[in-house]
């Protein structure tokens, strides 16, 4: 449970258009937050609400420079990520459906 939990929490952010459209432009190289800022319209505030929740899930991480802050993948999660979709999307030996949950146990003896 606890993996989901995890997991879960980048897709949570990224349910968002404009986090999404920012961990895009992020695929290309770290950004400062102006320059992010410029592509959107928002105010400071809300740009940095949207870098606090990408930065919070662990799909960004953000480093100061001076004045501002400057913005970049975390290839780290994002490659945990990419691997925990796969898993939940693939079939497997150990999926969850696969445990013994007893719940269609003698549904083919009252036939």
């Amino acid at each position: 449970m606890e993996n989901y939990l995890e997991n879960t929490k980048v897709f949570k952010a990224l349910g968002d258009p404009k986090r999404a459209m920012i961990v895009d432009m992020l695929s290309c190289g770290e950004l400062c937050a102006c320059m992010i800022l410029e592509k959107f319209e928002m105010s400071q505030s809300t740009l940095s609400h949207h870098m606090k929740l990408l930065c919070e899930c662990g799909l960004v991480k953000g480093r100061n420079e001076g004045k501002w802050t400057y913005y970049s993948l975390d290839e780290e999660t994002i490659s945990k990520t990419k691997q925990f979709f796969c898993s939940i999307t693939s079939d497997k030996e150990n999926c969850i459906c696969k445990e013994d949950t007893g719940c269609c146990k003698g549904c083919d003896d009252n036939e």
